[in-house]
């Protein structure tokens, strides 16, 4: 049943919307404690959206997922583990001050060969993914388990993704204003 749709007003969607509220919840505070003027968000379309937008679409992703407690399961976890990454350095970023914290984060990796970070980008990530993949590999039948397990995967795509994002958008402006143009 945990990867069927779940009738509204059941007990399994109450949790999921609950579980989900929560997990979201949190990675909403750690971003506004980390950056409350979204200056650091790596996610463009968060950014974008800023808070007056993102907050009722994500309510609303919410209670719309809810209906499927497996792939609610997968973004509770993302979630999670990226409230949690935001967490571990949001006293950094806020006793610096964004945009402070973002010169000395762009100078550190402009000091860094950007093969010594991908490498390190890489171990990162690939590392946390494979965690999440032997949590699916040796969950068996387990839905709960395995969506878990994807949620480590997914997380782990997301650091991926929006970090590279950012270098390439850092290295593309660098490159833009070495030129003078």
């Amino acid at each position: 049943m945990t990867d069927d749709f779940v009738p509204f007003a059941s007990r399994l969607y109450f949790l999921a919307l609950a579980l989900l509220t929560v997990s979201r919840g949190m990675d909403f505070l750690s971003t506004w404690v980390a950056t409350p003027n979204l200056v650091l968000e790596g996610n463009p379309i968060a950014k974008k959206l800023g808070w007056r937008w993102a907050i009722p679409l994500n309510l609303g992703i919410c209670f719309v997922l809810a209906f499927w407690p497996v792939p609610a399961i997968v973004v509770c976890t993302a979630s999670v583990l990226v409230a949690a990454r935001n967490f571990q350095s949001a006293w950094l970023m806020r006793s610096l001050g964004e945009e402070q914290y973002r010169a000395w984060h762009v100078e550190r990796i402009q000091e860094t060969r950007i093969t010594l970070y991908l490498f390190c980008l890489a171990g990162n990530t690939l590392l946390t993914a494979l965690v999440g993949m032997a949590v699916v590999y040796f969950s068996a039948d387990n839905a709960i388990l395995q969506a878990i397990g994807m949620g480590i995967v997914a997380y782990a795509i997301a650091v991926a993704l929006f970090t590279l994002l950012s270098v390439w958008r850092m290295r593309r402006h660098s490159n833009y204003t070495s030129r003078g143009l």
